[in-house]
């Protein structure tokens, strides 16, 4: 692109330049899911999209991770900026002519969009590499569905030497076109429980020669709602969900045991502590009261998402810049994003990129999640400025 006098249009016709390229790319991701550490065909897409465009390239990081770099023509900081590759076992179900071809498969959740919008950015830093400073480090990531894919890569190096990071999701809450974010935590933690009640079986019509683990896991569940509603305080978000119950096998038999799977989200880490340290306690006080001994595994999860206010506020700014007063503040989710494994090790800012269609109220992780594509090119401006002014602030 030559040297730039006015670099917001040279974002702009770089990524209208991109675009039908990258639409493509999206649908043929979509086409083609794949679900945590199985991403080898979409990494095979994403590298050789790389190597077209000239970029440094590097595969199986995070075992089927792919790195990318963009090297500036000035010494500067090292940022990062990732985006998710992985799909969700769901059957889809929107009738697009484009729809999964893998039975139980689809990108429900828009990774195909955050890997084309990733590879747009890539396009745009690419075109004016010598003008900028510092080096853009891209990290494709597997397995954020499973909350493990960041790990994978940041254990084979990927986050090593990086001074900040930039991550972003798109919202079908947040119209095409419009931008939000949120200072300080903006996705929860999320920690996972499995609590298993053990009783002695017996005949239905004999109860008093049983102990029953399924009355008291009702209590126990019944108790566990009161983490929330009465233990953290009403203006500290916490969620407390059991999803599972497995428990008997037919109507006339009282078991031996009943399972409890649930998970705990959470905004900071006291509150956090404070809910495993309450649900612990339950399962002490059912066993005692049930006769029921509980065994307890808490499997710790990703810490909260915590977006830092210099690169937050440079981001922003930079974006209003770019695109105009289309960036909006919110509220946090509760919803978890292994990003947050990233942000905790460096200062991070999760943009979110409005992806809802006209029209339409799509939600993720819904078999007929549809959203606008129109949010990629867009995305791919956002990130691209702020990448630029961050570098050079």
């Amino acid at each position: 692109m030559g040297h730039i006098n006015d670099i917001g249009a040279a974002i702009a016709e770089a990524a209208l330049q991109a675009e039908p390229n990258l639409i493509g790319i999206r649908r043929d991701l979509h086409a083609h899911p794949e679900l945590a550490f199985e991403e080898i065909r979409t990494a095979g897409v994403v590298a050789r999209e790389l190597a077209r465009l000239g970029i440094t390239t590097q595969t199986g990081i995070g075992r089927t991770g792919v790195v990318g770099t963009i090297q500036g023509g000035r010494p500067g900081k090292l940022l990062a900026i990732r985006a998710d590759m992985d799909a969700l076992p769901i059957e889809e179900r929107t009738g697009l002519a484009f729809s999964s071809e893998n039975p139980g498969k689809m990108h429900a959740c828009g990774h195909d969009v955050h890997s084309s919008t990733l590879l747009g950015v890539a396009a745009i830093l690419s075109g004016i590499a010598p003008e900028l400073s510092g080096t853009i480090r891209l990290l494709f990531q597997p397995a954020e569905e499973t909350l493990g894919g960041a790990e994978a890569m940041i254990a084979d190096g990927a986050l090593d030497g990086v001074d900040m990071a930039l991550g972003f999701h798109n919202h079908p809450d947040i119209p095409v076109g419009q931008f939000g974010f949120v200072k300080g935590a903006t996705y929860a933690a999320c920690d996972r429980f499995r609590i298993v009640v053990r009783g002695m079986s017996g005949h239905a019509a004999y109860p008093h020669t049983t102990i029953d683990p399924i009355v008291a896991a009702a209590h126990l569940i019944t108790g566990l709602q009161t983490v929330v509603s009465r233990e953290v305080g009403p203006l500290d978000p916490c969620v407390v969900t059991v999803g599972a119950i497995h428990a008997g096998t037919v109507h006339n038999i009282i078991p031996d045991s009943c399972e409890l799977l649930g998970t705990v989200r959470s905004l900071s880490g006291p509150i956090r502590a404070q809910a495993e340290a309450a649900i612990r306690r339950f399962c002490a006080g059912t066993e005692a009261s049930f006769r029921t001994p509980c065994s307890l595994e808490w499997t710790p999860g990703v810490p909260p998402t915590h977006n830092a206010d210099r690169i937050l506020e440079t981001s922003i700014a930079a974006g209003r810049r770019q695109l105009g007063d289309v960036f909006q503040p919110g509220a946090p989710s509760m919803g978890a994003e292994d990003f947050s494994v990233i942000a905790s090790r460096v200062p991070s800012f999760v943009l979110r990129v409005g992806s809802g269609a006209p029209g339409r109220a799509d939600h993720l992780h819904n078999s007929a999640y549809q959203p606008d594509e129109a949010c990629i090119a867009l995305g791919a401006q956002a990130l691209a400025r702020a990448a630029i002014e961050l570098l050079a602030s």
